[in-house]
């Protein structure tokens, strides 16, 4: 897929969460099948650059490229100022975000609360499009603020006034925040006329989910962002799915044992022994969800405090059920099932 002057592997891209996609989220996302990941929100407040989470959320070395960072802030100029310092951090796209629900962020008029003052999304769109000229600007919104007030087509003509050049839209409403479904009426009416590339995002969780939205509103790739929590072969597997119509076996929890070691490898490296340690325990939740004795064992495993202690705890519960060579249950009725490629071919 061609995007933005780029070729990416395909149009599967992982959706910016905060505190999540860090850059060993990213480079294990991409390793299983992502043909894009956007960082983790970087603040807009330059008394803010010389923090440690804000140096660790531009630390981007050894990333495959394209190096996507979304920047999050409600003034134009500091906006513009944030952009130029990522871009010199080796940010080669700018996301900008207007689509985060939560309740931090739009207390202060960033994220999603910006879609009710759309005079404002212009400038900071106008104003970091000009910042970084030589460098592809994209926007991450929602359908609205509430669903009285549903304003994406607004927002995309505004965006494409802008020089904004792709639109990820999440189908719902700030005021939804994640409960119910995502709608994706609203994101195929944007695409049919829209100038930019558009990337559906929102309750993507399945192969057969992923086919549906890319069919139902013509986005030209989805975003993928809670489903691939502890799961990141999810790409892998849609990818596969959209490209033969068949599905892969669920990994084994051999694999899954290979996958999450090397994962917390990366995140011990990349924070620290001490921060690590906690880091990791949210993604060793989200790896062993729907496996036997998972909650005994998140349980016992949050009480460690050592890298060594919590390596060998995870060792021991899946050697266990490796035994067994179990597997996670499918997330959907396969059609035709063949067996995973091997992780060396994912990394090649």
């Amino acid at each position: 897929m061609q995007f933005l002057g780029f070729s990416l592997r395909n149009q599967l891209f992982v959706a910016p969460m905060a505190g999540v996609t860090d850059r060993p989220f990213r480079q294990l996302c991409k390793r299983m099948g992502a043909g894009l990941a956007v960082s983790e929100m970087v603040t807009s407040n330059s008394l803010l650059y010389g923090s440690v989470k804000t140096r660790r959320r531009a630390d981007h070395e050894g990333e495959v490229a394209p190096v996507s960072v979304q920047i999050a802030g409600a003034s134009p100029q500091m906006m513009a100022d944030a952009a130029r310092y990522n871009v010199d951090h080796g940010a080669q796209i700018i996301d900008i975000n207007m689509g985060c629900p939560a309740k931090k962020i739009c207390n202060v008029m960033a994220g999603s609360a910006l879609l009710r003052d759309e005079p404002l999304v212009a400038q900071i769109l106008e104003a970091v499009v000009k910042a970084v000229p030589a460098t592809p600007v994209t926007l991450k919104i929602r359908t609205g603020w509430d669903r009285e007030s549903r304003n994406a087509l607004r927002i995309l003509k505004i965006a494409e006034e802008s020089g904004i050049r792709a639109l990820a839209m999440h189908g719902r409403t700030r005021a939804c925040g994640y409960s119910g479904e995502a709608e994706y009426e609203t994101i195929r009416q944007v695409k049919s006329v829209a100038g930019i590339p558009v990337i559906a995002n929102g309750d993507i969780d399945s192969p057969e989910k992923a086919r549906f939205v890319l069919a139902s509103t013509g986005a030209d790739a989805v975003m993928i962002g809670r489903a691939a929590q502890g799961r990141p072969w999810l790409f892998r597997e849609i990818e596969h799915f959209l490209n033969t119509g068949t599905h892969l076996l669920p990994p084994p929890v051999s694999e899954i044992h290979e996958v999450l070691l090397g994962h917390l490898d990366d995140v011990h490296l990349f924070y620290g022994r001490q921060t690590g340690v906690g880091i990791a325990r949210k993604h060793i939740s989200w790896y062993t969800r729907g496996l036997p004795g998972s909650a005994s064992f998140r349980h016992r495993m949050n009480q460690l405090s050592t890298v060594e202690l919590q390596r060998q705890a995870v060792n021991d519960f899946f050697l266990v059920l490796a035994e067994d060579n179990e597997r996670l249950p499918a997330a959907s009725q396969p059609v035709v099932t063949t067996g995973a490629p091997p992780l060396e071919e994912l990394a090649a």
